[in-house]
């Protein structure tokens, strides 16, 4: 229960978490800092943690000279975010091999048409989607783990995401370095982080609302 209280105030109350941690722990919260970040985009069951406000808030804890280093800060995350895709790239490409297998009632739960459309998907859209999907949470873990069970050319998928993991990490904590000491953006932070979780989700809404009216209109 209070693992489960912490990640319902780490996800409405980031700042004020993210600043007793520190209080706390001190310079240690960069290990912390890092956990979160490998878990959100490593762990397909975990992709609510707070990716966003999280690396806003730490580039702000950065700016307010309280010892953390944006630059450290940058390069431990950025490596999350790079080695956790990976490892949720391959827990996908290890569970493809296996759904084929797994039956309820004598019926296949997952049809080969099924991984087709999928590998399919990745291998017209793949690269431009795994950099997209790092601004867009939920999307961001559900991705890497799709690309694997697509069996997206690992070659393809490592450059990529790498790229993508260096860029959602340092324009979204250069952000909260640079902006957060600003005093209407201060006194507004929790609506700021809002608006940027609003605005990384806003591509895929406009994209489900475009393939209903597809539907309806053919």
């Amino acid at each position: 229960m209070d693992f489960i209280y912490f990640l319902i105030e780490l996800l409405t109350n980031t700042k004020e978490v993210l600043f007793q941690l520190f209080q706390q722990y001190g310079t240690y919260i960069y290990v912390i800092l890092f956990l979160i970040i490998f878990v959100e985009t490593g762990l397909v069951l975990m992709p609510f943690l707070p990716g966003d406000s999280l690396l806003f808030t730490a580039g702000l804890m950065c700016a307010q000279h309280t010892g953390l280093d944006i630059y450290i800060l940058i390069g431990l995350l950025s490596l999350a975010a790079i080695l956790g895709d990976n490892v949720n790239y391959f827990i996908g490409r290890y569970a493809s091999d296996r759904m084929l297998s797994v039956k309820f009632k004598g019926k296949q739960v997952v049809k080969q048409q099924w991984l087709d459309d999928v590998q399919h998907y990745f291998e017209k859209y793949g690269t431009k989607t795994i950099i997209i999907a790092r601004f867009m949470p939920i999307v961001r873990t559900i991705t890497p783990f799709a690309s694997g069970i697509g069996h997206m050319k690992y070659r393809t998928f490592l450059p990529y995401d790498i790229f993508g993991g260096i860029f959602w990490v340092s324009s979204i904590s250069l952000a909260g370095y640079f902006l957060g000491l600003i005093p209407v953006v201060e006194n507004n932070l929790e609506k700021i982080i809002l608006g940027i979780v609003f605005v990384s989700v806003l591509p895929m809404i406009i994209k489900i609302i475009q393939v209903k009216l597809n539907k309806k209109n053919p």
